[in-house]
């Protein structure tokens, strides 16, 4: 068990480059793999540390952070004693236990979103269905500037504008993920702020799709009529480690969805390899963007 256990120090800054979300649910499922290979029960372990079992589930899931003086004693419990393996470990908890650049902006938004923040700046690829705006990572600051007009008038809309900003630098992080929209066609037409925010918005789409080889964008036209994804806009996450499963994530007004049971994640995965079928090629749709600029 002593490689299968220092195989995670070999991720250290690979994972931590992705945030402590990414980390945090890493060191979670190595706990989880020393648990098993120790064949000790969820209970078991939950007694050690003075807990349930539920709370053996939040740590493996990376859904909490972790204290010192647990840890320490589940390693013991699960056989790793060795002074130097436990405090490497240690290490990488501390790392995990930081929190985001997100976390500064925590007045402005609900705990969900902090966690989907998260979740996306470690996520290896990205594929996202929308149905009503530019997704936030694709958006300028006018056009962000605009819809957050849209549900927020107070003078905290200039944070709210520069945390999407935040947010877009992943893209440019030599580590940072693949993006893959899919857009339906009135996305292109919706007027969001004046028609210069919004033609500016469909250039700069146009100009991501030919500068950054990491973000592809399509358009779902009109003419695809009824499509599968009538349902509203969901984002697909990614990641690259085995401790980190793929997750759904659906936005209402007041809350979101976080899914990642096998049959749910099979029923998007089908969605979306269907609309990216209907919808029109990369190519094709950097043309749509060009001309429902040109017409504005």
């Amino acid at each position: 068990m002593a490689a299968e256990f220092f195989r995670i120090s070999g991720l250290d800054n690979i994972v931590a480059e992705r945030g402590p979300t990414a980390l945090r649910i890493v060191v979670g499922g190595q706990l989880r793999k020393l648990r098993v290979a120790a064949d000790i029960s969820p209970e078991q372990a939950g007694d050690r540390i003075r807990g349930s079992h539920a709370k053996i589930s939040r740590l493996e899931l990376g859904r909490t952070s972790f204290k010192e003086r647990d840890v320490r004693d589940l390693l013991n419990l699960y056989g790793v004693r060795d002074p130097a393996e436990v405090e490497s470990f240690l290490r990488l908890v501390r790392r995990a236990n930081e929190p985001g650049w997100w976390h500064r902006y925590g007045d402005l938004m609900p705990s969900w979103f902090e966690t989907y923040l998260g979740l996306e700046h470690a996520a290896l690829s990205i594929r996202t269905f929308e149905a009503q705006l530019v997704p936030g990572l694709l958006q300028t600051e006018a056009y962000a500037r605009a819809v957050v007009a849209l549900g927020h008038e107070n003078v905290e809309a200039t944070r709210r504008v520069e945390l999407r900003k935040r947010r877009q630098e992943l893209l440019d992080r030599a580590s940072g993920p693949t993006l893959w929209a899919i857009l339906d066609e009135s996305v292109l037409h919706r007027p969001i702020g004046s028609t210069k925010v919004l033609r500016d918005q469909l250039e700069h789409l146009v100009r991501m799709t030919e500068d950054n080889l990491r973000v592809t964008i399509q358009v779902l036209p009109y003419s695809a009529g009824g499509h599968a994804a009538l349902g509203g806009s969901f984002t697909m996450l990614r990641f690259a480690e085995d401790e980190l499963p793929d997750m759904v994530y659906t936005e209402q007004l007041t809350s979101s969805l976080y899914l990642d049971r096998q049959n749910d994640l099979e029923n998007y995965r089908r969605v979306m390899d269907r609309i990216s079928v209907q919808a029109e090629t990369p190519d094709r749709s950097r043309e749509i963007l060009r001309a429902a600029a040109a017409q504005l």
